[in-house]
């Protein structure tokens, strides 16, 4: 589904975000991306979502090139970043038909879908007000839907944790999965370990921009040799 083969982006000035990441995600597999703040999670993320130019190597998303083809590859991918920017001016409900009519979701699927989603959620009540009243939970709650909905082949998220409550997040993690067994993958980053060890299939660890370990979560988490790596993600934790 996602397939990123020596990956570099180097910014301005010479400095290397990311350098030479090669990383497989298959069909169905939640796989969370792990590393300090900084170690070049989100320039990854970002560049896979097409948002963001890179130095060297190939993205290909189902079969798409990001770069040679930006279009098909973002028709089949949903980006939610860490804080992401929503339209203030906009109603709820409007947000999320403007979504719905980007990538032409029939108008009783949508219907079902958000209805579906806002409910589970606990946001259908607010979907009448204005995005710029919501608190930041509600945003991220508005965000997810607005993703689930399209029901895209893979789903990239930037901590999508934070600012969710623990039933927000039980609720994320019952439709990951259910997406994930309608055969998308899901790819998204934290820099917690918990997080990705009780969410995911494998899990990818990178550090100073370089990746120092890709396997199945128990296997990773499992690892000995990480046990400085884990520390400093529990202090940054904290």
């Amino acid at each position: 589904m996602l397939r990123i083969e020596h990956f570099s982006k180097t910014y301005s000035g010479g400095k290397k975000a990311v350098d030479d990441l090669n990383l497989h995600v298959l069909p169905g597999e939640i796989v969370g991306f792990i590393g300090h703040n900084g170690a070049g999670k989100s320039t990854t993320l970002r560049a896979c979502a097409g948002v963001l130019d890179f130095t060297e190597g190939t993205i290909r998303i189902d079969g798409h090139d990001v770069r040679r083809e930006p279009v098909a590859a973002k028709r089949v991918t949903a980006f939610l970043p860490d804080n992401p920017d929503l339209y203030e001016f906009m109603s709820g409900i409007s947000f999320l038909n403007f979504i719905a009519d980007l990538y032409d979701i029939p108008a009783g699927a949508r219907t079902q879908r958000i209805e579906k989603y806002a409910d589970a959620f606990e946001l259908t009540g607010n979907l009448g007000s204005p995005i710029g009243s919501y608190s930041h939970g509600m945003r991220q709650k508005l965000a997810l839907i607005s993703a689930f909905i399209r029901q895209p082949k893979l789903l990239i998220l930037d901590e999508p944790m934070v600012g969710l409550d623990p039933s927000a997040s039980h609720i994320m993690k019952e439709f990951l999965a259910e997406l994930c067994a309608g055969g998308s993958s899901v790819f998204f980053s934290t820099h917690v370990l918990e997080v990705a060890e009780k969410l995911c299939d494998k899990i990818a660890i990178i550090k100073q921009g370089e990746l120092i370990r890709y396997g199945d979560t128990e296997d990773v988490v499992g690892d000995s040799s990480l046990e400085s790596v884990f520390l400093e993600l529990e202090g940054e934790k904290e």
